[in-house]
């Protein structure tokens, strides 16, 4: 079947139907959408012959009428029973980073992909946001051809360090070909030929995802062509810490005396390759970020996957049951021979080339029956994406007289074939000996479509996302070498329960993986990658650990498991077989200080629990403040904030009850300018700073007016000097050199002599609004304090029966929010 056509068999195999790639496919929900609207009445015959990916799609649109609503219901148990549904979820566990997604939420495919620029992408847009339809639908209505403006076909959108070496002229595809397409007989590996930039790795990464066309038509969506709707827009989907964002641009290409300068294809009349490039600068900001990096960054950016580097000359000893594993949950894997210096790709007298990028299509254990030996050896399936007659010439190769020993039955269950089309069977032996290394990309679930990878297994990798960040003064503590400040670091909590299937040794597998984000869209700015790493400690007891562990636990307690190393990549990850129990991971980078945000993956075999390691949100007494024994020294397990009733305090309340009475007036009751001047007149001879604002104030008073009359009564007054006083007193105890400020370091724990419990997230929200230069100030303090009673107290009234969930219709949420 070639790559232009699907064919498509009816249930009595009666006739075809041949649906053009360029115009819409099987894979494509609309065309169903399309289909169905038009013969409903042919829902039962369609249903089975479409993949479930489209068949939830078209439930979800509604495209039902009521005449239909058996047929429905039927549907609808059928989408929600479908093993996509399952295997097809993207569930990415995050919270708000600067716009993002908060709290726990579950994408299926189709709703798992942002447009350029839109909320919770991760990518700020210059302008509007991008949606690829409405803008080619609007250039259509208006007889023109789409112009970027968020990557404009000028000089800036190529070096951002330097100008062109020579004038460079931005064409469309139809100015540089008499019938330019998006595919030449479908997308294959020779599409692909580098220009002028540096980014081989990217080429490398982008020939190996040709080899698989499910992966491929995600990234690449055929809705789109030089012929039909043509407006001079494309767009591209990539991966990007979590999300799939949708990448639009125009087809104005960067040229030289009439050619492309950057990456190409063998034919002159086909787009894709290059249009892809352009994309992905526009993602990172322009072609000079995509200047070095790894194949193993892009293969990510390409599929969602984890991909891990193996060294097959120092192979672990269960790499053959770590293929095997791979390849039962969909994995990718490819494998090279290290380059001669002076020559690429040479062939070598095996029929194998140096240098060259193999794909591993299939690992099998066949049974072998010989007069000598019987029982089962390991063959693995690997493919030369030339697909021509350079193939192994060694033991097990196309009509090797090893074949000889295997059932004909077993061979026809292999597929198996002896044609030039580069494709060839090795022995695992074979393999170590003749090849140098082994990249395996494990594919997230939500990279998954409906055409499987493999049809041996239908088992998937159990995985976890979370967004974190490293923020000065905040939770960037640097590695273990600096024991005071590495506590401070983000904490995540895994609780491994079952050993892997076929385990003699008991253990659990787990892949972590630690990804600093958007670091090669800042090289503009001179900034690099982080040095990154992480630990994994066990928790022998995490019933009775403080949450977050402290800083004496980490100086009593080694990491049973770590990065390989410290380094300045974009992403670091390591397999561990660690035993069941609990284990806590702390991502950091080398340093203290130093500022960036992160996305952690972990994958595992087996289904397991995963959280952050952090305190519940919550308000207690201050008298409530809990003994944890493994509290760091300096945080002063219980501090003494609340008022002491002596004669001294009763004297000072008096004298400013008395000072209330003349301010407040007649009616007894003060707004917030006057409880800015009472408030001052209070606390300025205690404190040496400017007074209260009136922001403050104005907060304070919607913390305590019940009856919302924008004014406090004597009553509310009182309340509110109690809270004042013993906030003044934590501040005091935390601001030992009296300088009026406490450094955003101390914030958790004096927050936590308050009686407030926040975790990372919150604290450091409150840190981006109120510090400067890590440091807060009495004001600010007040502020943060007066802030957290009134919205948790505000939520806890919509949560009387504490399930930390609350319900508030628009006008409710904007009044208080409003207010307070």
């Amino acid at each position: 079947m070639s790559s232009e056509e699907i064919s498509e068999s009816s249930d009595k195999n009666e006739q075809h139907e041949l649906v053009s790639r360029n115009k819409m496919n099987i894979y494509d929900p609309q065309y169903w959408i399309t289909k169905l609207g038009s013969e409903e009445s042919k829902v039962f015959e369609w249903i089975p012959r479409m993949p479930p990916v489209s068949r939830v799609s078209a439930y979800n649109t509604g495209i039902f009428s009521t005449k239909c609503s058996q047929k429905k219901r039927w549907w609808k148990q059928f989408a929600e029973e479908s093993e996509w549904r399952d295997k097809g979820k993207f569930q990415s566990i995050c919270r708000t980073l600067k716009g993002q997604i908060a709290g726990t939420e579950t994408f299926s495919y189709f709703r798992s992909y942002f447009t350029f620029g839109e909320r919770g992408s991760g990518v700020r847009a210059r302008g509007e946001i991008q949606d690829f339809e409405k803008l080619r639908d609007k250039c259509l209505r208006e007889g023109r051809l789409f112009e970027d403006p968020e990557f404009p076909a000028t000089d800036i959108s190529i070096f951002y360090s330097r100008t062109p070496p020579r004038p460079f002229e931005w064409k469309r595809p139809h100015e540089l070909a008499e019938d330019p397409v998006l595919f030449h007989e479908g997308a294959t590996r020779f599409d692909v030929v580098q220009g002028e930039l540096g980014d081989c790795w990217l080429l490398a990464a982008v020939a190996n995802l040709t080899l698989n066309q499910g992966l491929f038509y995600q990234v690449v969506p055929d809705d789109q062509s030089f012929s039909s709707d043509y407006a001079g827009i494309f767009h591209f989907r990539f991966w990007q810490y979590g999300r799939w964002i949708d990448v639009v641009i125009d087809d104005l290409l960067p040229t030289y005396r009439g050619r492309l300068v950057f990456m190409h294809s063998t034919e002159k009349n086909e787009f894709w390759s290059a249009l892809l490039e352009k994309a992905y600068a526009k993602l990172h900001g322009s072609y000079e970020a995509l200047k070095g990096g790894t194949t193993c960054e892009a293969m990510e950016d390409f599929t969602g996957g984890v991909t891990e580097s193996f060294e097959l000359k120092k192979a672990p000893p269960n790499m053959l049951k770590i293929m095997l594993k791979a390849y039962e949950r969909w994995s990718l894997m490819g494998c090279s021979i290290e380059p001669n210096q002076q020559i690429t790709e040479m062939e070598l007298s095996n029929g194998l080339i140096c240098g060259h990028a193999y794909s591993i299509t299939a690992i099998r254990m066949v049974e072998v029956n010989t007069p000598r030996v019987n029982g089962k050896i390991p063959l693995l399936r690997i493919r030369n994406p030339w697909g021509n007659e350079c193939e192994w010439k060694g033991p097990w190769s196309d009509r090797s007289p090893e074949w000889t020993m295997v059932s004909e039955n077993e061979r026809k269950e292999l597929g198996l074939t002896f044609d030039h089309d580069g494709e060839f069977w090795m022995s695992f032996k074979d393999f170590l000996q003749n090849f140098t290394r082994l990249e395996i990309c494990n594919l997230h679930p939500d990279s998954l479509t409906d055409d499987p990878l493999t049809k041996v297994s239908k088992k998937k990798w159990d995985t976890h996302v979370f967004e974190g960040g490293w923020v000065r003064g905040v939770s960037a503590g640097g590695c273990r070498n600096f024991l005071d400040t590495f506590w401070i670091n983000p904490q995540y909590n895994i609780t491994l329960e079952d050993v892997d299937d076929d385990d003699d040794d008991e253990t659990c597998t787990m892949i972590v993986a630690l990804m600093q984000k958007n670091r090669r869209c800042k090289k503009k700015m001179g900034l690099d990658c982080l040095t990154i790493g992480f630990s994994i400690y066990h928790l022998k007891n995490a019933e009775s650990l403080p949450k977050p562990l402290a800083k004496d636990f980490f100086k009593y307690n080694a990491s049973v498991a770590k990065s390989p190393s410290f380094i300045n990549l974009r992403e670091v990850n390591a397999r561990f077989k660690l035993s069941p129990g609990t284990y806590c991971i702390i991502p950091s980078t080398f340093d203290p200080g130093e500022e960036g945000d992160f996305i952690l993956r972990v994958f595992t075999e087996k289904e397991n629990k995963m959280s952050e390691y952090d305190e519940k949100i919550e308000l207690l007494k201050p008298d409530d403040e809990p003994k944890a024994p493994a509290k760091p020294k300096h945080s002063m397990s219980k501090l003494h904030v609340q008022v002491k009733e002596s004669q001294e305090e009763k004297d000072k309340d008096s004298q400013i009850k008395d000072f209330f009475s003349r301010i407040a007036g007649e009616d007894l009751e003060i707004d917030c300018y006057e409880l800015q001047e009472i408030l001052n007149f209070a606390l300025r001879k205690e404190f040496n700073f400017d007074g209260f604002s009136v922001d403050v104030c104005r907060s304070m008073i919607a913390m305590m007016d019940v009856d919302r009359s924008g004014k406090l009564g004597l009553e509310e007054f009182k309340n509110l000097w109690m809270d004042v006083r013993m906030w003044k007193n934590v501040f005091k105890n935390y601001d030992k050199d009296g300088s009026g400020f406490l450094n955003t370091m101390e914030l958790r724990m004096a927050l936590n002599s308050a009686g407030y419990r926040v975790n990372f997230h919150i604290l450091r929200a409150l840190v981006i609004r109120y510090g400067k230069n890590e440091k807060i100030s009495f004001d600010d303090f007040i502020m943060c304090a007066v802030k957290l009673k009134t919205m948790i107290e505000t939520f806890n009234e919509k949560d009387p029966r504490r399930l930390g969930k609350a319900t508030f219709s628009l006008d409710e949420w904007v009044e208080k929010t409003m207010y307070t």
